[in-house]
């Protein structure tokens, strides 16, 4: 789907199965932001469209930065397109080739343009975060958002129901938390940034 729209939640609290491709400022007037039913619900739901917002601001500033190293395919879901009131955070991947990232060269370019130097996906760069078991990349620390790199043939470290580990486009195209289908949003490409 590329017409810039989002339909709203199933009564699962998942987006319908498909690729929605929207640009940042679609995804900020479309139901991820503004809540389910936002003129019905106005405000009543605890519907946070405020946190929302701001974590698609530092989506921005992270799309700007890959769009500026030539990454054009950015996809993104989580918690963030689910019916949930305050996610944690946005999660995602991008497309990018085996030599770049295998080499260092596309987190060193990232770094030389992100003030914080926060593109890494080393484990040991993890840090705990007060009230969350899990330790968190330095991105989410900065920015409440993790892009992870994809490249074709690669898991992801994620298993689905049957303990097989899954590439990135499957893993994010289901529920972590029963393996059922769900839709994700692809960022679309601005011409023209950073």
């Amino acid at each position: 789907m590329t017409d810039g729209s989002i339909p709203e939640f199933r009564p699962n609290g998942l987006l319908p199965p498909g690729d929605y491709e929207l640009s940042l400022d679609e995804l900020r007037a479309s139901v991820l932001v503004n809540g389910p039913d936002a003129t019905a619900n106005a405000g009543s739901s605890g519907w946070d469209s405020a946190w929302r917002g701001l974590l698609v601001d530092n989506l921005q500033v992270l799309c700007k930065q890959l769009w500026h190293v030539g990454i054009t395919d950015i996809f993104v879901d989580g918690s963030f397109a689910e019916d949930k009131a305050h996610p944690n955070d946005i999660d995602g991947y991008f497309v990018c080739d085996m030599r770049s990232l295998a080499s260092g060269d596309l987190a060193r370019k990232l770094n030389l343009i992100d003030p914080y130097k926060i593109w890494t996906w080393d484990p040991r760069s993890r840090k705990p975060y007060r009230g969350y078991p899990k330790r968190q990349l330095p991105m989410w620390h900065r920015y409440r958002v993790e892009l992870y790199p994809h490249v074709a043939g690669l898991g992801s470290g994620i298993l689905d129901r049957h303990g097989q580990e899954l590439e990135f486009p499957s893993a994010f195209r289901q529920s972590r938390l029963n393996g059922e289908p769900r839709g994700i949003v692809k960022i679309q490409y601005q011409r023209g940034q950073p």
